[in-house]
């Protein structure tokens, strides 16, 4: 299923809590920042930006969290 950026813009105000996580998402989603400037933007390590991002996904396209069990 393909979303547009307002879309996505939607979903993630809905289904996501963090206001950090909102604005990374969206930067990442929406106007395709790379993780690097990213994880500068927002004094993270690239690693934790790719988890919030993934962990994300997870929740928006999928509806569940990227935990097991």
């Amino acid at each position: 299923m393909n979303y547009d950026n307002s879309e996505i813009a939607r979903l993630i105000d809905e289904r996501i809590h963090s206001e950090r996580n909102r604005r990374i998402l969206k930067e990442r989603l929406c106007n395709g920042v790379r993780f690097e400037p990213l994880a500068e933007m927002f004094d993270l390590s690239v690693r934790q930006v790719k988890n919030i991002v993934y962990k994300a996904r997870n929740e928006l396209f999928f509806g569940h969290s990227a935990r097991k069990g």
